[in-house]
């Protein structure tokens, strides 16, 4: 294979079927497993036919390329003129009704941002006037809660049987909204809680309220 200073030791040569290059010494194509890799001689030399093909594969091959560069930059590129993707169905983001036992809670909970906050309102009915209790707890104060425990609300309201939700989150945390059915079980006083609660985001508050 070596009939030029070309195809000194070392060269690479070029498989004819595919076009691609072919490791110095190889005795047949890594991509195609054809068994006649031409050196750089043996190429000039080859059929018209077959430089054509070996031509229009490594364009093919380098359009390919290309077109991957040019893909991948464009999704960059869009991805900066967009910004950040825009999340929807947020979990405190929500209105439905709860049937709650006595001595028994409801609660929705969600990710907060720091300096973003939660609005919304809640009553009882069905039937109507029973007192609600409600209070935010952050994640730490929510397991001790769930853990039968006492801890400290982020935030209380006084008992009522409605209330209007307007609750900043002082950090980034996963927060619980936690309405309770105050009445002792021997009471049974089971009713509904209507709560409906948006999420607001903090982005673009000039502070001049």
């Amino acid at each position: 294979m070596f009939e030029s200073p070309d195809d000194a030791p070392g060269t690479w040569g070029t498989c004819p079927f595919c076009g691609v290059a072919v490791p110095a010494g190889a005795a047949k194509c890594p991509e195609c497993d054809d068994a006649h890799p031409l050196s750089p001689s043996e190429l000039r030399a080859a059929p018209k036919s077959v430089r054509r093909r070996v031509k229009l594969t490594g364009l093919l091959r380098t359009m390919i390329v290309v077109g991957v560069i040019v893909g991948l930059a464009y999704l960059m590129i869009s991805a900066v003129w967009q910004g950040p993707p825009v999340l929807t169905g947020d979990p405190l983001t929500t209105s439905a009704a709860y049937l709650v036992g006595p001595g028994n809670y409801t609660v929705i909970s969600g990710e907060i941002t720091g300096g973003d906050y939660v609005v919304g309102n809640y009553s009882s009915f069905d039937p109507v006037g029973m007192e609600v209790d409600f209070v935010v707890y952050n994640s730490s104060e929510w397991s001790g809660f769930y853990a039968g425990q006492h801890p400290t609300p982020a935030f209380s309201a006084a008992p009522g049987y409605s209330g209007r939700i307007v609750y900043s989150a002082p950090v980034t945390d996963t927060y619980y909204f936690v309405f309770t059915n105050p009445y002792a079980s021997t009471t049974h006083l089971t009713f509904e809680i209507y709560v409906a609660t948006e999420y607001e985001s903090n982005v673009g508050d000039d502070g001049l309220g």
